[in-house]
């Protein structure tokens, strides 16, 4: 039946015998004396701690693992920095696009809307007549050509108006009246 404990013969093998007294033996051979606590130095038979490690984990320096834990913190930015960019760029593209999708479905209705309203004859007759100047075969068409100005104005204004520029006003002080 196993016990979990290597037989004698196996114990023998591997170290002969590791009685009490060999095992303290040792930890009197080991420079900090064996145990990670505190230790009874032999020459003055007080109790001292060991010294303390500068080292740390993987035997750096304190200004090294800054360095390291440095350099590590620039690598994950640096890694993150192009995958947010790009994350940052669609992101904006797609509220562009999405925009764009909007104002477009917009005007397919309109036009849709427009479409409707075309199909009927009566109301593309009216379009023809109003934006084209299409007429019906025998009609005689009238372009009446009204003028520009309303009527009442002359046109001859004698005193200072305020349609003249400046340069004119002046001219006109300073020659008494004559020219324009």
């Amino acid at each position: 039946m196993p016990t979990g404990r290597p037989p004698e013969r196996d114990r023998q093998r591997r170290g002969g015998n590791t009685t009490r007294r060999a095992r303290e033996s040792a930890r009197e051979r080991r420079p900090n004396g064996g145990s990670g606590g505190r230790t009874v130095s032999r020459r003055s038979g007080k109790s001292t701690r060991p010294p303390a490690g500068t080292g740390g984990a993987f035997k750096l320096s304190s200004t090294r693992r800054a360095a390291v834990l440095a350099i590590l913190v620039c690598a994950m930015a640096l890694s993150v920095s192009v995958p947010l960019r790009t994350y940052l760029g669609q992101r904006d593209e797609l509220a562009d696009l999405e925009s764009r999708e909007h104002r477009l479905g917009e005007e397919v209705q309109r036009l849709a809307e427009r479409k409707t309203e075309l199909s009927d004859p009566q109301r593309l007759e009216t379009e023809a007549r109003e934006r084209l100047g299409y007429v019906r075969p025998g009609e005689t068409p009238y372009i009446v050509d009204l003028p520009s100005t309303p009527p009442g104005d002359s046109g001859d204004n004698n005193g200072d108006s305020k349609e003249k520029p400046w340069y004119q006003k002046l001219w006109k002080a300073l020659t008494g009246g004559e020219g324009k």
